[in-house]
């Protein structure tokens, strides 16, 4: 199968290791595309409810790919988010073409990008970070009840529910944060001349223009693979979501066949003798693709 060229995916808010991680799904949309550039825009790992318990071999499989990616030197930043933080240590840490930072500026076909988590502008991250963590194992517990209550709805013929966005959508708290998180963000943007500014952490898809006091500016959000199974695509000079639920070719692969089932003993070893072969690769270095993609 031909793959579907992108010039640059960004992904956020995967939370690989929970319950709730579509990790099957994500493989496929990344086994159906050859993308020139990845921006990885937090959450992609859930330290915060990360157990040795539970980490299932299609997790590993996600982890696998991304670093083929590195390996074959496409360029992959790593921008951690608020479930992932403790990858902020290791801010301006390269390896071959993986490069880790906090927030990321990039420059495509003239145009300022501004690429951050977004987990800066909530206000509960930095005031209440245990009751984010509490809300957190609370969002996971309801993505579990919500797959049983689906469950049963398909098995009685009826289509899907999202629970967890009923709730959203009828909490108008919930959708005053959502507003004050993008006008704020996009006020920032457009006052040091950004002409697009990306964010995860609102696990809501949208591509929007925004007109502020200082000027417009489109502000993009990637979704997640909780729910919404959606990441932002740039190709041709155009920015759109990409969403898997509407993505027939992605849902028809299989990810098991060339391979089979590998243990997740048998996965890492591969995983460390692809990260090897990088090794000499540590010096940090300006990228740029075919598509006019350039760290500003």
């Amino acid at each position: 199968m031909a793959k579907r060229e992108v010039d640059c995916v960004v992904l956020s808010d995967v939370h690989l290791g929970t319950y709730g991680c579509h990790a099957t799904e994500l493989l496929q949309y990344l086994k159906s595309i050859k993308p020139k550039a990845v921006v990885l825009n937090g959450d992609i790992i859930d330290i915060w409810q990360f157990s040795k318990r539970y980490w299932p071999a299609t997790h590993m499989m996600v982890v696998k790919h991304l670093v083929g990616l590195v390996a074959k030197d496409v360029p992959v930043y790593y921008i951690p988010g608020n479930h992932d933080e403790m990858v902020r240590r290791f801010k301006g840490f390269q390896l071959g073409s993986l490069k880790i930072t906090n927030k990321l500026s990039l420059k495509i076909d003239n145009a300022r990008l501004w690429i951050f988590h977004g987990d800066v502008f909530d206000v509960v991250m930095q005031h209440s970070r245990w009751l984010a963590k509490l809300g957190a194992i609370g969002y996971d517990t309801l993505i579990i009840i919500n797959s049983i209550v689906n469950y049963c709805s398909q098995k009685m013929g009826r289509g899907k529910i999202s629970l967890s966005k009923r709730v959203k959508n009828s909490v108008k708290g919930a959708v005053k944060f959502i507003n004050n998180f993008e006008d704020t963000v996009c006020d920032i943007a457009a006052e040091n001349h950004y002409d697009y500014v990306i964010c995860g952490h609102i696990h809501h898809p949208e591509i929007k223009n925004v007109q502020t006091k200082h000027g417009n500016v489109t502000y993009m959000n990637s979704g997640d693979w909780i729910e919404n199974l959606t990441a932002l695509e740039y190709t041709a000079g155009k920015w759109q979501i990409y969403n898997y639920n509407e993505d027939p070719v992605a849902q028809a692969i299989d990810i098991n066949k060339k391979k089979g089932k590998e243990s997740a003993k048998t996965m890492m070893a591969s995983l460390m003798m692809e990260l090897n072969m990088k090794e000499g690769g540590m010096a940090e270095r300006e990228r740029s693709t075919e598509s006019g993609i350039n760290a500003a």
